[in-house]
């Protein structure tokens, strides 16, 4: 299993990656913004993507758009990863197709919770 971590704070890649390795078998790549995420995305095939929202070049919300509108990727999973605690926000991104939305900090138990569920192990 291959999963995406999209976010412009080394720290928070770091966090994420650390909380996911929990997961047997689970390979982790990792991207500093949006556009090195859809290279990323382009380039090969992943399980799961979670992405912050806020990013220098392009957000999240950005990203979301984008893989959802490419059919190769558009039943990837999505879990948006963000300060951003407004309804508003969470509305936009589930609306865009993020299939889950978590709000920093973030919980390692909600997280891997999350992460399992959409990778079909819990």
């Amino acid at each position: 299993m291959k999963v995406l971590i999209v976010e412009d704070s080394p720290t928070m890649r770091q966090l994420i990656g650390f909380t996911l390795k929990r997961i047997r078998g689970i390979e982790i790549v990792e991207a500093n913004d949006g556009v090195d995420g859809l290279k990323k995305i382009s380039a090969d095939k992943f399980d799961l993507i979670l992405t912050d929202i806020n990013m220098p070049i392009m957000d999240g919300i950005k990203l979301v758009s984008l893989i959802r509108q490419d059919p190769n990727n558009k039943e990837v999973p999505i879990v948006v990863i963000t300060t951003e605690g407004g309804q508003e926000d969470k509305d936009r991104a589930m609306a865009l197709g993020a299939n889950s939305y978590i709000t920093k900090p973030i919980h390692s138990v909600s997280l891997l919770d999350t992460a399992k569920k959409l990778l079909k192990l819990a």
